[in-house]
């Protein structure tokens, strides 16, 4: 299981197992059928973002996994995590708008991750694909000139612990989720809230959902 099949039309003869992960209303097909069209890329898998993807994910063995949503990275990173927890042999590349700060590469260079446009062409997306599943880091020159051109002033940890205080989750959960102390926590609350200029957490929540940090 999880072997790669040869290609007699692609120079390197092994096709690229792919896993994509979208959103639910993002999942017509479209996407794997054009990218199935390349005789080195093979789409194994086209999972719902909501669903246990790092279960499935790991049954399919994939080399690259490409996650198309409108999350922030901030709350793509967990799932990732779990992913490579299960599969440490497997590239992610994260199809990302520029035009929402929550959805821009992170300052932590984080290994095995890489960022793409979303309206990237099939054929960029593609070569990004081979990329990354020879080893490559691809971040897509729009995303980085907007990462680097953005004065990000709320930190992604502050927005994580945000998006959870958002979910409902009170300070004692999200410092269990996270392994941090129950001040970090309050600490990480306290500076978004001032970041952000809101009177409340609830208010910070409004602002940074208004600004497309969170959903």
């Amino acid at each position: 299981m999880g072997e790669e099949r040869r290609s007699t039309g692609h120079p390197g003869g092994v096709v690229i197992r792919v896993v994509l992960v979208e959103d639910t209303r993002l999942m017509h097909g479209g996407l794997a059928t054009l990218l199935n069209r390349e005789q080195d890329i093979s789409v194994v898998g086209d999972l719902d973002f909501e669903s246990d993807v790092p279960i499935q994910a790991a049954e399919l063995w994939p080399r690259v996994v490409v996650i198309n949503t409108d999350y922030m990275v901030s709350q793509v990173l967990p799932l990732v995590t779990e992913l490579k927890a299960r599969n440490p042999a497997c590239s992610v590349l994260i199809l990302s708008d520029p035009s929402k700060r929550g959805m821009l590469p992170p300052r932590r260079r984080e290994k095995g991750l890489s960022f793409l446009v979303k309206d990237a062409p099939v054929a960029i997306l593609a070569e990004a694909i081979r990329r990354v599943a020879n080893g490559e880091r691809v971040i897509h020159p729009r995303l980085e000139a907007a990462s680097l051109g953005t004065e990000r002033s709320v930190s992604t940890r502050e927005l994580e612990v945000l998006g959870l205080a958002a979910e409902g989750e009170s300070v004692a959960e999200i410092a269990r989720r996270l392994y941090l102390s129950l001040g970090t926590v309050r600490n990480h609350l306290s500076s978004a809230i001032a970041k952000t200029g809101a009177r409340n957490r609830i208010d910070a929540i409004r602002i940074a959902r208004k600004d497309g940090w969170l959903r």
